[in-house]
């Protein structure tokens, strides 16, 4: 990984980093996040892709705005907490700026044909964004080679779209299925280590 060589100019990079990032980002967290990875992964190359899909799996499921999760994890893991608070501040700038201006001239927003013409536009990107992200992540997950995650991502896919199972409900299931395997592992290594000593 690429580190900046200071820590007041790897604080820079993160504020402007987030800050240009959360100022054109339409579309909500999904497509910050495919951003982010782009930007800090194989731009900046100050994570790892591994390490870059556990902020967005944390970022996901954890209570929040998705941007502000993703930004508090990457600034902590790259300045402790000056980073957290430069990373917090850099990408909320941006969205209470423009929501101030678009709120003081809403009713001109509103009525105004050429505005709703490009939000309808954008529309097409932000599904296109998010389908990348989905690509990504699938694509990830079949790499692990590990049918447990296969399954239940295609099982959760299966649930939300023809059940409409709500998402909050997949997260915590998919969860206690993580621990369960993790918990699985661990004993299967103990045991493992047990009988390397015994031996």
């Amino acid at each position: 990984m690429n580190h900046p060589r200071n820590k007041a100019q790897t604080l820079w990079q993160l504020f402007k980093a987030t800050f240009l990032l959360s100022a054109f980002t339409f579309g909500g967290g999904f497509v910050i996040v495919s951003l982010m990875k782009k930007k800090f992964v194989e731009e900046l190359g100050w994570l790892e892709e591994n390490e870059m899909l556990d902020v967005t799996a944390i970022a996901q499921s954890s209570p929040g705005p998705i941007p502000i999760n993703a930004s508090v994890i990457l600034g902590y893991r790259m300045c402790g907490l000056p980073g957290t608070l430069v990373a917090i501040l850099g990408t909320s700038l941006p969205p209470m700026i423009i929501i101030s201006i678009i709120s003081f001239f809403y009713a001109q927003f509103r009525s105004n044909t050429i505005i709703a013409l490009a939000l309808q536009v954008m529309r097409a990107g932000v599904a296109a964004v998010i389908f990348d992200v989905v690509l990504n992540l699938a694509k990830n997950v079949i790499k692990t080679r590990r049918w447990l995650y296969i399954g239940l991502m295609a099982g959760a896919f299966v649930a939300k779209v023809f059940f409409g199972v709500e998402a909050m409900v997949l997260i915590l299931v998919c969860l206690a299925v993580g621990i369960g395997d993790l918990l699985v592992h661990m004993r299967a290594n103990q045991k493992k280590r047990a009988t390397e000593v015994q031996a």
